[in-house]
């Protein structure tokens, strides 16, 4: 592993973390929801997500994944289904316009921020793209880890960032007053990023 490969790695995650998809948009909508504690989650559990999917691809197992046209598929339709249930139930809120926003519990957040990756098998071919080049028969295992724990570290980083920017109270509270309308859009979001994904399939 030499310092050019890693500072590649780092700059291309960092650009993939950094662009706008629904994992900003349900790192947001929990974090307005819950506060900075499920913001956190959120950036954590998917954080783990991103890792896991760069182990996959490290170790080969994302090559049986891409291999097999089916399972792909199958990936990207649950991704949108969940992705367009998500944005239904924000769809779905009161037109009351004194009420909060529907409080997220820590476990809606660790699941929300796994699935919106685990469901996204496109990552799995971003990381095989990128690892190809700098990985090869020579690279050590060691190397391999410092490698799928940067992608990790980098955009776990990133999320918890957007979490602590988005949980000032001052921006909360003031996010929080307009809480319908801002589920409604996040529901929008996520719905138009679900059609994306099932228009592209079919």
């Amino acid at each position: 592993m030499t310092l050019a490969a890693w500072l590649s790695i780092v700059g291309i995650c960092s650009l993939g973390a950094i662009s706008p998809g629904p994992s900003l948009a349900v790192v947001l909508k929990h974090t307005l929801n819950g506060g900075k504690r499920q913001g956190y989650i959120t950036a954590i559990t998917h954080g783990i997500g991103v890792g896991l999917y760069a182990i996959a691809c490290i170790s080969g197992l994302a090559f049986v994944l891409i291999a097999s046209e089916w399972a792909f598929t199958l990936l990207q339709w649950a991704g949108a289904a969940y992705l367009a249930w998500m944005g239904i139930k924000g769809l779905m809120s009161k037109s009351n316009p004194n009420q909060k926003l529907e409080e997220v519990t820590a476990t809606q957040a660790a699941r929300d921020g796994f699935f919106i990756v685990f469901f996204n098998p496109k990552i799995a071919v971003f990381f095989i793209a990128l690892f190809s080049q700098v990985i090869g028969p020579e690279t050590t295992l060691v190397g391999k880890a410092v490698y799928a724990s940067t992608a990790m570290v980098i955009d776990m980083g990133w999320y918890l960032i957007v979490a602590w920017l988005f949980s000032n109270e001052r921006w909360l509270e003031k996010l929080q007053q307009k809480a319908t309308l801002l589920d409604r859009i996040f529901g929008v979001i996520l719905l138009l990023l679900a059609s994306k994904i099932a228009f592209s399939l079919s």
